[in-house]
């Protein structure tokens, strides 16, 4: 079993900046995908940024060039950079890895975006 958990949200100011981590922990064989989702109030569950099986990362055009989602292998850690934040960008993010052939989602954690 595999353990997703985020964490580093929390209130930001419109224009500002934050970092999502994502630590996997447990009986982790390989990493092969991790990504982010959001769900804003009464909307879908929508993707934010998601690695392929290519090796390249996808981005909602609506993050695109503010947004830089990462790894650190060595630590199976998960990162997702926002900057230029907008009210728009309020959510609860989930994380999301494919751990050998099993999906894997976090908790979510609580993103507000004050304007």
């Amino acid at each position: 079993q595999v353990q997703l958990v985020e964490s580093g949200a929390g209130l930001v100011q419109a224009g500002g900046s934050l970092r999502l981590s994502c630590s996997a922990t447990g009986n982790i064989g390989r990493i092969n995908t991790m990504g982010w989702y959001r769900q804003a109030p009464g909307k879908q569950r929508e993707l934010v940024a998601g690695e392929t099986t290519f090796g390249n990362t996808d981005y909602a055009d609506s993050v695109k060039g503010r947004s830089t989602s990462y790894r650190d292998n060595a630590k199976n850690m998960g990162y997702l950079q926002m900057n230029s934040l907008k009210p728009e960008d309020a959510g609860v993010y989930y994380c999301t890895a494919k751990v050998d052939e099993w999906d894997y989602w976090g908790q979510g954690t609580q993103v507000t975006v004050s304007s």
